[in-house]
């Protein structure tokens, strides 16, 4: 539970490591560090000597997992390292990874890291089971690790052509051998990868922020559809299948996940997110006095609002950044507090003003209202909320947690009945061309299927087994969603 958090939930972080001579452990716990924004229920670390594996996995953050004790007993040349949010196999310590599994011919280990969503798992786990392969999680990253060992073929090359061939979804993963270092991205390149080079090795993550925190240059991105081999040999890529017809990365990465001084194909998240701000000052004007944002993800594009609107922008709201995930349930008194637990607006600034409010997400519509009243508790005299995001009506299958469509409140009302729930006086959701703008990129390069219902794959069955599931009572069986193309 995150209290006063009404945002999508986070995909997951993955890193990796391949460097004789070096603290590969040391490196990977502040690579996870640095990750931590994408995952905060579990962390680990697997590494490899060359002829033995250890791992360190448990529930929580990076911080609270490792310490020095670990990290003396994870020793080795190599090492990959994961933070996760569950989006699939639910918040359990068996689904902590990497998860490592043994080749069923020869017993030689395999460490995985996924951060993604198969959207075929299902049938995967079944064919599997049907194999007799003992399934231990109920994650779908355990499934991608027991294929490669059941592939049937020879060369590494050949085993990824046959598993790249059998799932589907989003997937970007390290994954580590006795003496190799595996980073792997999907043909539609949903989720982030980067490589990095560092003395006599290199260095894989999820975002570019990791490198930078160890002092490595970003070498480049992961390319969609490909694999990345780096053994004693050096380091060597080949695409086992082709990238997609359709690329499909996640804009959300743009809006809310990637943190702002990461790279996305090579563009600074922090001045596409103030441009998105610009945006929406040329969407929604407004008269106003004070322009702020919703920490932390949300300032840049409220800088980028103030700016272009001529409205000076004002920190309004302080952020509690301990607040995170916890199993402690609140009394009435702090459930009752709700918003403020994470935010508490500063009276000064906001009294008798006329303030513009950036935010980049309304997804339930459960926490917006509380934090509207807030700020007018504070004072100001209107409020008028602005969104970076078009309106989501449509779950995530690829990584992300977002809602079921019967949870999301724009798939149910219209703008100015979100207005009238949220208490805003006015309300604007950056248009989807003015996202595209912003970011700089066709929309045909990206996955906005929340907020248009077109998926880039077919995920009808999915959609169907979750709408189902969670269904409120007397809701029809009928579900009307666009396939994607």
């Amino acid at each position: 539970m995150i209290p006063g958090s009404d945002n999508p939930r986070e995909a997951c972080g993955v890193f990796g490591v391949y460097g004789p001579g070096e603290d590969v452990a040391r490196l990977t716990f502040y690579g996870l560090y640095a990750l931590q924004h994408r995952g905060q229920e579990s962390a680990g670390i697997a590494a490899s000597d060359g002829n033995e594996f250890s791992i360190r996995t448990g529930m929580g953050l990076v911080s609270q997992v490792f310490d020095e004790e670990d990290l003396a007993f994870l020793r080795g040349h190599i090492a990959i390292g994961h933070t996760r949010y569950s989006t699939a196999g639910g918040s359990l310590a068996c689904n902590a990874q990497p998860v490592i599994v043994r080749d069923h011919e020869t017993g030689a280990p395999i460490a995985l890291a996924h951060n993604g969503n198969l959207t075929n798992a299902d049938i995967l786990r079944e064919d599997l089971l049907a194999q007799g392969v003992n399934v231990e999680s109920t994650a779908d990253s355990e499934l991608i690790a027991h294929l490669l060992t059941l592939a049937p073929a020879g060369t590494w090359e050949e085993r990824f052509h046959y598993v790249m061939r059998r799932i589907e979804g989003a997937y970007s993963l390290t994954i580590m051998t006795k003496d190799s270092l595996f980073a792997v991205r999907d043909p539609m390149g949903v989720r982030p990868l980067c490589l990095g080079r560092v003395d006599g090795g290199w260095v894989v993550a999820s975002e570019s922020c990791a490198l930078e925190h160890l002092g490595i240059e970003l070498e480049r991105d992961v390319e969609p559809g490909e694999v990345v081999q780096i053994d004693a040999s050096g380091m060597r890529s080949f695409f086992p299948v082709q990238p997609a017809r359709k690329l499909a990365g996640c804009t959300f990465e743009y809006i809310y996940f990637a943190r702002p001084d990461s790279r996305l194909a090579g563009k600074l998240v922090y001045p596409t997110r103030e441009e998105m701000g610009a945006q929406l000052a040329r969407e929604y004007p407004v008269e106003a006095d004070i322009v702020i944002g919703v920490p932390l993800s949300a300032i840049p594009a409220a800088i980028g609002y103030a700016a272009e609107a001529g409205i000076p922008f004002r920190e309004g709201l302080v952020q509690n950044r301990y607040v995170g995930r916890t199993f402690i349930q609140p009394d009435q008194r702090i459930r009752e507090a709700g918003v403020s637990l994470k935010f508490n607006a500063l009276k000064d600034v906001l009294h008798g003003k006329r303030v513009v409010v950036v935010d980049d997400s309304i997804v339930r519509g459960t926490t917006t209202p509380r934090l509207i009243s807030l700020i007018r508790r504070a004072g100001a005299t209107e409020i008028h909320m602005r969104i970076t995001a078009p309106p989501m009506i449509s779950p995530c299958f690829f990584g992300v947690d977002l809602a079921t469509k019967w949870e999301l409140i724009a798939a149910n009302k219209s703008v100015e009945e979100i207005r009238q729930h949220i208490g805003a006086d006015s309300l604007g959701y950056l248009s989807l061309e003015g996202l595209m703008k912003a970011i700089g990129e066709p929309e045909e390069r990206h996955c906005n299927a929340c907020f248009t219902g077109v998926y880039p794959i077919d995920v009808q069955m999915q959609m169907n087994r979750l709408e189902v599931s969670r269904r409120p009572v007397g809701v029809a069986d009928s579900l009307n969603y666009a396939g994607g193309p």
